[in-house]
C-alpha cells in the first residue's frame, strides 16, 4: 500500500508539471457526481460537442443494473458547456458514443448497447441516431451489416466519413476465446456492409480510422492479449489491400489525426506505469504511425477514451479521468500545435 501511494503522488506531481512546464490548458468540463466516461469531440454549425456514457458506475448500479445514458454537451467557447441530450433505456447499457458529421450535413451519433440480466451479459449491437440542428435527435435506429447474422456482438466502434462513404471497424466475438475485426462500409450510418476482414492475433477491438490527404485509409486497433500492443494499418483504395504494423506500446480507446504530411496526433490509455494507468498523447510522422509517447494528460486510474480535434493552430482532447473525483469526470485539454514542433525527442513521459 506505501508503494502505491508513493507510486501516486509521484505520478500527480509529474502531472501537475507537466500541464505547466509545457504550456498547455487542462480543465475539468463535465463533473455530476455520476461515473461519466468514454468521450467523442466534434465541431459542429458553430458549436464544440463532447459526448460521453453517463451511469453509476462502469457498468452496474447498486441493483445489479446496467443502465447508462448517452449525455451531449456543447459550447460555443470551449469554457461554458451546457447540456444538450440526456437518453438512455430502461435494461439496455449505452455505450461509448461517437460523434462525426455526415455527407448531408447531419450530426452523427454511433453507441453501443449492451443488455445484462441479472448481472449475466446477454447480448451487444450498435445503434445510431441524428440531429440537423444539435439541438434535436431521432430515436436510435439499431445499425444492420450485411451478411454478419451469425456474429455475436457486432460493435461499431467509430464511423469516419470520406468521399460520401462512412467507414468503421466492427469488432465481435466468435467464441469465448476470439474476437475478430474486420471494415464496414455505409452511405446512411444505419446500414453497413463488410469491406475487408482483418486476421489479427491477440484480442483486437476498438479500432479508429483517418484518412491521409492522398486518400489512404489508416487504421488503428487496440489489441489485449499477450502482449496488449496496438496494430496500425494502411490501405489504399478500396481498402482491401493493407500493410501492417505492430506499435511498441497499448494504446487503449485510441483516437488519432493526420495534422499534416509530418506531424499525426494520437491519444489513448497508457499502461506502461502498472500502478496508475494515464491518458497519453503521442506524436510523430503519419507514416508508419512512427509514433512516440509526448504528453501525459493530468490523469490517472480509470481514464482514457479521449476525443481529438484539430482546432487551427491547437490540438483539443477531450477525455474522462478519476484521478480528483470518486467517480470519473469528463476533462478538455487544449495543446497548441507549436509544442509539437520541437521533434519528438523531449517526450515528458518517462517510466522508470
Amino acid at each position: 500500500m506505501k508503494k502505491f501511494i508513493l507510486s501516486l503522488l509521484l505520478v500527480m506531481t509529474g502531472l501537475v508539471m507537466t500541464a505547466t512546464e509545457y504550456g498547455y490548458r487542462v480543465e475539468k468540463i463535465w463533473d455530476n457526481g455520476m461515473y461519466c466516461a468514454f468521450t467523442s469531440l466534434i465541431k459542429y454549425k458553430g458549436y464544440y460537442y463532447c459526448t460521453f456514457r453517463e451511469g453509476k458506475s462502469h457498468i452496474f448500479d447498486e441493483k445489479g443494473k446496467a443502465e447508462g445514458q448517452i449525455r451531449i454537451i456543447r459550447s460555443k467557447n470551449l469554457k461554458k458547456w451546457e447540456s444538450v441530450l440526456l437518453t438512455g433505456e430502461a435494461g439496455k447499457d449505452l455505450r461509448d458514443p461517437k460523434l462525426s458529421i455526415t455527407p448531408d450535413g447531419r450530426l452523427m451519433v454511433s453507441i453501443g448497447v449492451s443488455v445484462y440480466v441479472g448481472r449475466v451479459y446477454k447480448e451487444q449491437y450498435s445503434c445510431t441516431f441524428f440531429s440537423t440542428d444539435g439541438t434535436h435527435y431521432t430515436k436510435p435506429q439499431r445499425c444492420q451489416i450485411s451478411g454478419c447474422d451469425k456474429h455475436k456482438g457486432d460493435w461499431i466502434w467509430r464511423v469516419t466519413w470520406h468521399g460520401g462513404n462512412g467507414y468503421a471497424v466492427n469488432y465481435y466475438t466468435i467464441d469465448k476465446e476470439k474476437f475478430k475485426t474486420q471494415l464496414l462500409g455505409t452511405t446512411d450510418g444505419v446500414n453497413f456492409k463488410v469491406i475487408s476482414e482483418f486476421d489479427i492475433p491477440g484480442f483486437p477491438n476498438e479500432g479508429t480510422i483517418r484518412f491521409y490527404p492522398d486518400g489512404r485509409m489508416a487504421v488503428m486497433i487496440r489489441r489485449d492479449g499477450r502482449d496488449c500492443s496496438t496494430y496500425w494499418a494502411v490501405s489504399p483504395a478500396p481498402y482491401t489491400q493493407w500493410e501492417w504494423y505492430e506499435m511498441p506500446f497499448f494504446i487503449g480507446g485510441p483516437d488519432f489525426q493526420i495534422v499534416n504530411d509530418r506531424l499525426m496526433v494520437a491519444g489513448g490509455r497508457s499502461n506502461q506505469n502498472p500502478d496508475w494507468c494515464t491518458t497519453c498523447i503521442y506524436s510523430g510522422s503519419p507514416e508508419n504511425a512512427d509514433l512516440h509517447p509526448t504528453f501525459t494528460l493530468p490523469s490517472g486510474g480509470d481514464t482514457s477514451y479521449p476525443g481529438i480535434l484539430v482546432e487551427k493552430d491547437e490540438i483539443i482532447v477531450s477525455y474522462y479521468s478519476g484521478h480528483e473525483t470518486k467517480r470519473p469526470s469528463i476533462y478538455l485539454a487544449r495543446i497548441p500545435l507549436k509544442n509539437f514542433d520541437w521533434g519528438f525527442e523531449r517526450a515528458d513521459v518517462k517510466y522508470e
